[in-house]
């Protein structure tokens, strides 16, 4: 079975209306989460969503690209409309470029709680009021491949399916586990939040300069069984009660006088530094598992 290729003639057609007219808000769908929808942009971003079990509605896609880097997406899912035209006319009809022309209408999952993403996680990522949706990408990108078993955000957070979060964080915002810290289930933050945390047995680390910081590779971060990695906006940081209320304030050195980093590159620089610890104890408990099962067998 083919894709049904239809080529655009009517910008005002409504099947195009989650492509050129429905703002982020509208697409998520506050009031009726169920029927919520977003849009990958690339082949990658696009491929890796259907890897995670999205439903596509729809596709934008360049003409040019139909038999190019379009095609092995669109033939995984050959019942899936395809609307079509020059890049020209659909940077007009969207308002920006498409990366690699191509853009995908996908529907929404309900989003798991907290609780349960972070089920067997040792490090995890919170995110505190990250309004930029590249920054959010950004961070989602560093936290899935240095050694962050799951992300959490705050209610004020930019929503990383908005399609340029899911864009810039190379479509893995559908490989590593993430969602919002709700207030029916952890509180207000950050007051309760920050309990709600210490509950599910993770220390806290908030990254923010401060009288009372320790280094990033301070031992003690490096010892804990399982530890929340907090981060804020570059511009105000994270909260007075946020840092209160942490475990541990954690700083990151820097030289030439530069006195802080922009959230996504200080979330690479942390989650290296606490992934690499992580993956080091779990080498020494493997090792001291082999050497004990290698006792018995003498015995």
């Amino acid at each position: 079975m083919e894709n049904k290729i239809i080529e655009i003639k009517d910008f005002h057609a409504p099947e195009l209306d989650v492509y050129a007219r429905l703002t982020e808000a509208q697409l998520l769908n506050k009031d009726n989460p169920q029927e919520g929808m977003f849009i990958a942009e690339s082949p990658k971003v696009i491929g890796r969503a259907l890897d995670a079990g999205y439903e596509p509605a729809s596709f934008l896609v360049e003409q040019r690209q139909i038999e190019g880097e379009a095609k092995p997406v669109l033939e995984r899912c050959p019942d899936v409309p395809v609307y079509t035209a020059e890049f020209d006319v659909l940077a007009q009809l969207t308002g920006y470029k498409l990366t690699r022309g191509m853009l995908c209408a996908m529907r929404r999952k309900e989003l798991p709680g907290a609780a349960e993403i972070c089920s067997g996680a040792g490090r995890i990522a919170v995110l505190e009021n990250v309004m930029n949706p590249t920054n959010v990408g950004a961070v989602i990108r560093s936290a899935a491949a240095l050694n962050m078993d799951a992300v959490l955000l705050t209610p004020g957070c930019s929503n990383p399916l908005y399609r340029r979060a899911a864009r810039v964080s190379m479509g893995t915002v559908f490989q590593i586990p993430w969602t919002f810290l709700r207030e029916e289930e952890s509180g207000v933050w950050p007051d309760e939040g920050m309990r709600y945390l210490k509950e599910l047995g993770f220390k806290t680390a908030s990254m923010a300069l401060h009288d009372e910081s320790v280094d990033i590779d301070d031992r003690r971060l490096g010892d804990a069984e399982k530890l929340a990695v907090i981060l804020g906006t570059e511009g105000e940081g994270l909260s007075d009660s946020t840092i209160a209320l942490s475990d541990y304030t954690v700083k990151i050195p820097m030289s030439h006088g530069v006195d802080s980093l922009n959230v996504a590159a200080a979330s690479a620089v942390a989650f290296w530094e606490m992934g690499r610890k992580t993956k080091e104890m779990e080498e020494k408990t493997d090792l001291g598992k082999e050497q004990d099962e290698g006792k018995r067998e003498y015995l």
